[in-house]
């Protein structure tokens, strides 16, 4: 081993380490970077790489469900804490074959990430500690390559915050400071915020590396950044063609969600722009989405993208207009009433059959009651009101007014 060691450590450039330790171990080997970037495979051994490998090397970093599933395992958290070489078992679900992991570490902290597939026969006591002597090496080398990064990510920062800022008044300038800066541009880009209700640096810390992950797997030219209590995406395309930005950031917010506790972080998607002058555009966007879910107190009626919040975004300056008229919805009043007193479940009812564009079918299956039922109590509805529900009018008013009389009961005291 130990001149294989030797040779090793005279190297300087990840590929050619990486086809040595493949060569040494006699196994496929993959060297990512902390963000799971690939940057290395051995290629000798490369027909007996499996589905998930061969997914990651295809993709260049790991696709979104495999990260997800490394996350629901415990793989993630293991990589973060696992000083040394350790296994991982098969997950037959993203086509993993078992693995050997270890972590390249600089100054105690992690710059990437060495697997090692562990076909026939397992790996000895003596080739995981080679392997641990080996991770030390790249993990120093990867640091140097890191500051080279930090020092770019900053140009980047300080680039994009003017443009949020309104530094900038011409597109000509933003295009001028950026081909000082070496920063190529997206053809089109959108701006995905998330915040946290917790006020916790480390609560903070650990969901901006969630979200840097789930970035990173976009497979998109994409930057991010904090700003205070703001963790800030901007997601960028090489195509001007619409739809698919606002797909993919809403697979990034869906993703990043369903990892955090229910109402802990709030995520907000902006409109996609081709002119980086409308990048703060796209931001405010965001925030607006953000606030408006924040105003109501149950986000879960309400889309993550700005375009499609639709009447919600005025529901605080209605609110605001009520509170001065003194405005109150005589008919909602009538089934509120109602329901304390007999436990019916009339304003949930309406909501529902209002949600669902005034249909039968959906509202029904939506509240999990059989469509008779439904039909009874739209009619105790009508018999209580004078709600008539062939007025559109009414109904966007009846719809607008009953948000504002849930959020009032979640937050009394405002």
């Amino acid at each position: 081993m130990s001149q294989s060691l030797e040779k090793i450590l005279a190297l300087t450039t990840i590929n050619d380490i990486t086809e040595m330790v493949s060569t040494y171990l006699k196994k496929p080997v993959v060297v990512e970077s902390d963000q799971f970037s690939l940057l290395a495979y051995s290629s000798y051994y490369i027909e007996q790489f499996d589905k998930a490998n061969q997914q990651t090397i295809f993709a260049k970093r790991w696709p979104i469900p495999i990260l997800e599933k490394f996350m629901e395992e415990g793989v993630v958290e293991q990589l973060k804490t696992i000083p040394g070489p350790f296994h991982v078992p098969p997950i037959k679900d993203i086509g993993l074959n078992p693995r050997v992991v270890v972590s390249a570490k600089y100054k105690d902290q992690i710059f990437g990430y060495i697997w090692v597939q562990e076909t026939d026969p397992p790996l000895t006591a003596e080739q995981m500690d080679f392997l641990q002597k080996v991770s030390i090496h790249v993990g120093r080398l990867l640091y140097k390559e890191n500051q080279l990064k930090v020092m770019k990510d900053e140009k980047k920062h300080q680039f994009y915050q003017k443009i949020i800022n309104e530094t900038y008044r011409t597109e000509n300038q933003i295009k001028w400071e950026a081909a000082n800066a070496n920063i190529v541009l997206p053809a089109a880009f959108l701006v995905t915020v998330f915040t946290i209700t917790q006020i916790s640096e480390e609560l903070f810390d650990e969901l901006t590396e969630t979200i840097r992950l789930f970035v990173h797997a976009l497979n998109r030219p994409s930057y991010l950044f904090t700003d205070k209590s703001k963790i800030i995406v901007i997601i960028g395309s090489n195509s001007t063609a619409k739809g698919r930005l606002t797909a993919d950031a809403e697979q990034l917010a869906n993703t990043v969600l369903t990892q955090c506790k229910p109402q802990s972080v709030y995520a907000g998607i902006g409109g996609e722009y081709t002119s980086l002058l409308h990048l703060r555009q796209s931001y405010l966007e965001a925030l607006r989405v953000i606030h408006t879910a924040e105003f109501l107190g149950d986000p879960s009626l309400l889309a993550l993208t700005y375009n499609k919040i639709g009447v919600f975004r005025y529901l605080e300056a209605l609110a605001r207009f009520n509170s001065e008229t003194q405005y109150t919805n005589e008919q909602l009043l009538k089934l509120k009433q109602k329901d304390e007193e007999s436990q019916s479940n009339l304003l949930e009812t309406l909501e529902a059959y209002l949600l669902n564009n005034c249909r039968i079918k959906p509202a029904a299956e939506q509240l999990f009651i059989h469509t008779n039922t439904l039909k009874y109590r739209l009619k105790q509805i009508t018999d209580l009101t004078d709600i008539d529900f062939n007025d559109f009018n009414m109904n966007c008013q009846l719809f607008i007014d009953l948000q504002l009389m849930k959020r009032k009961k979640q937050t009394p005291g405002r």
